[in-house]
C-alpha cells in the first residue's frame, strides 16, 4: 500500500520535525563530544531540593507547583520546628537522612566549589535550608535533640500533598534518657561541614554552626545509644540504624576535626578503633566516607598519622572495583553498580562521590599516589573512570537510554513515587485532598505525574537494567534527598572536566 503524495510529504515533514525536536532535547542532555551535559544535570540536581522543602517557601522559589507546608511543625512540643526537607516521596521529616543529605551537600561544595560555578550560590542555599532547621532541632530545648516531625506510620497510609497534611505531626527527640548517638553525631557532622562552607562568606553563621556542632557531638559521645532503640516504630522500618552508631561517631569526629583541628577530636577518632570492613556507603553506614575524608590528611597533607585510614579507604575501593580480586560489588550487564534492590541509585551516587573524591586526593598527592588490589594497579584515573560510568548510566547511557534524573534528556521517569509531584498543585486544584482520596485517582493511575520534580534522581532500575516507571514501585521510582546530595559532587567534578 502506498501513501498519497501529499500525505507522504506531510508525514515526512512531521517525522523531520519530530527528529529535530528529539535532537534538540538530546543535544541539551549531551555535549558536543557525546558526554552527558553535566552542567545541566548539576543545576537540576540542586534545583530538586526546592521541591523537597518544608516550611514557608521564599519568594525566589523556582519549583512553583510547591507551596508552603508544615507551618505548625513543632507545635505539639511547644517549639518551632518549621523548615527542613521531606526525605523522599512522603511528608515526614526524618532528621537522620536529612542530616546526612546536608553533610554530603556541604562536602560536595567543599571539594568541588570552584567547579560548581554559578551553582555555588544555589548549593549554599540548599545547605542553609537544611542547617537552619537542624540548628532549631539542636537548640530549641536544653538537653534535647529533636530528630523528626510527623508520624511515619500515619503518613504512609495517606497519599496527599504536603500542603494538605492532616496527619498528626508528632515530634520525636533523643535525650540523655533516650540516647541517639547516630542521629546526634550525623547532625554534628552536618553542622561542622556546613561551618566550613560558610566560613568566609558568612563568618557569624559559620561560628553558630560550629558551636552547635560541638555541643551536639558532645551529647553523642557522652550519652551513647542507637536512636532506633529510643524511637522504635518511629524510626524502623523506615530509617533504622542498622550499622549501629560507631560509624557516625567516627564520621562526626572526622568532620569536627576537619573544622577545628582540635586534638581532642583526633584522640577521640583514634580511641574508636574502627576496624569494621565495609563495601557500602549510605545514610546509615558512614565508615567508608569517614575513612576517605580522613585519608586526605595523608594523601594531600602528607600526615602519616592517618595512614591506617588510607589503607581502610583503599580496602573499600578494592571491594568496589569490578576487576579487583577482592571485589564484592555486583554490576548489571549495562554496567551499573548494584548493591541492594531498594533505591539502589543511592549507593551508586554515594560511592561515585567517594570514587571521584579519593581520585582527586590521589592526583593531588606529591607522588601521584597509586595502590594495589591484589595484582590490579589502581590509579586516580581508574577510580574516575568508574565514577563516570555510573554517572553516565544515571544520565541515560544505559540499555534503556533512559535518564534516571527527572527532567533531564528526552526520556525520563514520568510516574515517580512522590505525593506532591503526582497530585495536582494548589494553583490547579484549590480544595484539599483527603488522606486517602489520592490513592485511587492518582497513586494507581497510569497517567504521568502532573508536576515535574526537576532534577529528582529515582531509586533506579533493577539488576537486569529494567525499569517499569511504575508509581506503586517505590524501590525503583521514589526519589530521595540523599540520592541527589551524593550526586552533586561527581556532577560538579565532571562538569569541570567536560565543559559543554
Amino acid at each position: 500500500m502506498g501513501l498519497k503524495k501529499e500525505s507522504f510529504y506531510s508525514n515526512r515533514k512531521c517525522i523531520i520535525l519530530f527528529c529535530s525536536a528529539f535532537l534538540l532535547l538530546w543535544g541539551s542532555a549531551h555535549g558536543e563530544e557525546g558526554h552527558p551535559n553535566y552542567k545541566d544535570a548539576l543545576a537540576k540536581a540542586i534545583l530538586f531540593f526546592q521541591g523537597q522543602r518544608s516550611g514557608k517557601l521564599p519568594k525566589d522559589q523556582q519549583i512553583t507547583w510547591r507551596s508552603s507546608s508544615g507551618l505548625s511543625d513543632g507545635l505539639l512540643a511547644h517549639v518551632d520546628l518549621t523548615g527542613g526537607y521531606y526525605d523522599a516521596g512522603d511528608n515526614v521529616k526524618f532528621n537522620f537522612p536529612m542530616a546526612f543529605t546536608t553533610t554530603m551537600l556541604s562536602w560536595s561544595t567543599l571539594e568541588y566549589g570552584k567547579k560548581l560555578g554559578p551553582e555555588l550560590r544555589n548549593a549554599k542555599a540548599a545547605i542553609k535550608w537544611g542547617t537552619d532547621y537542624l540548628i532549631k532541632c539542636a537548640t530549641a530545648t536544653p538537653g534535647v535533640l529533636y530528630v523528626g516531625v510527623g508520624d511515619p506510620n500515619a503518613d504512609h497510609k495517606c497519599w496527599e500533598r504536603p500542603e494538605d497534611m492532616n496527619t498528626i505531626r508528632t515530634v520525636y527527640s533523643v535525650s540523655q534518657r533516650n540516647p541517639g548517638s547516630d542521629v546526634a553525631a550525623e547532625t554534628a557532622a552536618a553542622l561542622a561541614a556546613a561551618s566550613l562552607v560558610f566560613r568566609k562568606s558568612d563568618p557569624k553563621y559559620s561560628k553558630l554552626l560550629l558551636r552547635t556542632a560541638k555541643n551536639v557531638m558532645q551529647f553523642a559521645i557522652q550519652h551513647r545509644g542507637a536512636y532506633s532503640d529510643s524511637l522504635g516504630s518511629a524510626a524502623c522500618p523506615f530509617y533504622c540504624s542498622f550499622s549501629g552508631y560507631k560509624d557516625e561517631l567516627l564520621w562526626g569526629g572526622a568532620w569536627l576535626y576537619r573544622a577545628t583541628n582540635d586534638v581532642y577530636y583526633l584522640n577521640f577518632i583514634k580511641s574508636l578503633g574502627a576496624d569494621d570492613s565495609t563495601d557500602i556507603f549510605s545514610w546509615d553506614n558512614k565508615y567508608a566516607g569517614a575513612r576517605v575524608l580522613l585519608s586526605r590528611r595523608t594523601l594531600v597533607d602528607n600526615d602519616k598519622a592517618f595512614e591506617p585510614f588510607r589503607q581502610q579507604a583503599e580496602d573499600f575501593m578494592c571491594k568496589i572495583l569490578p576487576n579487583s580480586p577482592s571485589s564484592t560489588t555486583r554490576y548489571t550487564q549495562g554496567g551499573l553498580m548494584y548493591k541492594l534492590p531498594q533505591d539502589n541509585l543511592q549507593y551508586a551516587t554515594s560511592i561515585s562521590f567517594l570514587l571521584t573524591t579519593y581520585s582527586k586526593y590521589m592526583a593531588s598527592s606529591k607522588s601521584k599516589h597509586t595502590f594495589n588490589c591484589g595484582g590490579l594497579i589502581v590509579t586516580a584515573k581508574t577510580l574516575r573512570d568508574l565514577a563516570k560510568q555510573q554517572v553516565d548510566y544515571i544520565l541515560g547511557v544505559n540499555p534503556l537510554k533512559m535518564s534516571y534524573m527527572v527532567g533531564f534528556g528526552p526520556h525520563y521517569p514520568r510516574r515517580i513515587h512522590h505525593r506532591g509531584s503526582s497530585l495536582p498543585s494548589l494553583s490547579v486544584h484549590h480544595q484539599s485532598f483527603g488522606c486517602g482520596s489520592g490513592f485511587q485517582s492518582f497513586f494507581y493511575s497510569a497517567n504521568s505525574n502532573p508536576n515535574i520534580l526537576v532534577g529528582a534522581i529515582v531509586g533506579g532500575p533493577n539488576q537486569s537494567d529494567g525499569f517499569a516507571d511504575d508509581r506503586t514501585d517505590y524501590s525503583e521510582s521514589e526519589p530521595a534527598t540523599y540520592i541527589n546530595a551524593a550526586a552533586v559532587g561527581p556532577l560538579a567534578y565532571f562538569a569541570g572536566i567536560y565543559s559543554n
